[in-house]
């Protein structure tokens, strides 16, 4: 079996890779815009790479004979041109499917998100029939529903090829803490700066709740997706809610409750000032986001996560000090 796996080098396509690898039964190809120059660590030792840019690049070549296409091509910044955004994750999107059904691809598996879903103002877990309109307007919220109307468009035009879109919470693993600063917190953000050993005071916006998951666990949930006879849409979260008592904990530091809409202004002018990553309508979505029901994936794909919610943020906090990453290119500390 050929699984071609698109965005392979990040976050989410190394735990991918490992998964696909892992009883060396499929032949899986990984295709990235920043591919890895020198060999592979061992156990990603038998992916082929292919490197290419999913917003310019011709694909078809790259998935012809494939099996299943995994999707996991994004990109989360630059947040201050969302129009260089656009162009990969939402045109590069749409040219992923174009070039999957040009290619006769049987089988495709597509990374959404919790952000694509619509706003909730209740802790009552949702399934994966709740609207998925972003969750704020967040670019990365928009282009995350605007995926989820391409793939709809697709299943429609394309019944045979077998869809299944994978919407996981909040992904972390140790691997990609160097990764994940420089997304969030950019340069000066620096490592020794997040070590919570130096930081005796959280605050947390008040009203704060959220899922998080390992990536080695959506990484198998991906693995499987592409590997047997299942479709549809499945939400992934690891065990238990992230909330302001579990930051506490985690950092172990006192956590000061604040009012959101002061951390939403603070956010908007460090942004403005190009001093902060991410702006403040990114806040308004962690503050929106339903918590999601993970009984269709434990059904139907038999998946139970190996990590909680809180294991999975504690690989990313302890790794960030430590400069923890890969031999990947965007996970490189």
């Amino acid at each position: 079996m050929k699984v071609v796996v698109i965005g392979a080098s990040g976050n989410l396509g190394s735990a991918a890779l490992r998964a696909l690898t892992a009883d060396g039964a499929a032949r899986v190809v990984g295709v990235a815009r920043r591919a890895p120059s020198g060999p592979s660590a061992s156990d990603l030792a038998s992916v082929e790479w292919r490197q290419a840019d999913v917003s310019t690049a011709n694909l078809e070549p790259v998935l012809e004979g494939a099996d299943a296409v995994v999707h996991l091509a994004w990109k989360f910044q630059p947040t201050h041109r969302p129009e260089e955004t656009w162009e990969t994750n939402a045109v590069g999107t749409r040219r992923v499917l174009e070039a999957v059904a040009r290619a006769g691809v049987p089988a495709l598996v597509c990374a959404s998100s919790v952000a694509a879903y619509s706003p909730v103002h209740h802790d009552d877990p949702v399934d994966e029939t709740w609207e998925t309109d972003g969750a704020s307007a967040a670019a990365y919220c928009r282009e995350k529903a605007y995926v989820e109307r391409a793939l709809d468009a697709f299943a429609c035009a394309h019944p045979e090829v077998r869809l299944v879109r994978v919407r996981p919470a909040f992904v972390f693993q140790r691997s990609a803490a160097s990764e994940q600063r420089r997304i969030f917190g950019g340069p000066l953000a620096r490592p020794a700066l997040l070590d919570r050993r130096r930081i005796p005071v959280v605050p947390v916006p008040a009203g704060l709740r959220m899922q998080a998951v390992h990536a080695g666990d959506v990484g198998r949930a991906l693995a499987t997706a592409a590997t047997t006879e299942v479709s549809g849409a499945f939400n992934l979260a690891g065990a238990g809610v992230i909330g302001r008592d579990e930051i506490g904990e985690l950092m172990g530091a006192r956590t000061v409750e604040v009012p959101p809409n002061f951390v939403r202004h603070g956010l908007d002018t460090a942004w403005h000032a190009r001093l902060a990553q991410v702006p403040g309508s990114l806040l308004d979505a962690v503050m929106q986001l339903p918590l999601m029901s993970t009984a269709r994936a434990e059904s139907e794909l038999g998946w139970r996560p190996r990590h909680s919610a809180m294991d999975a943020l504690e690989a990313v906090i302890s790794g960030i000090p430590e400069k923890a990453g890969s031999e990947l290119p965007p996970l490189r500390p």
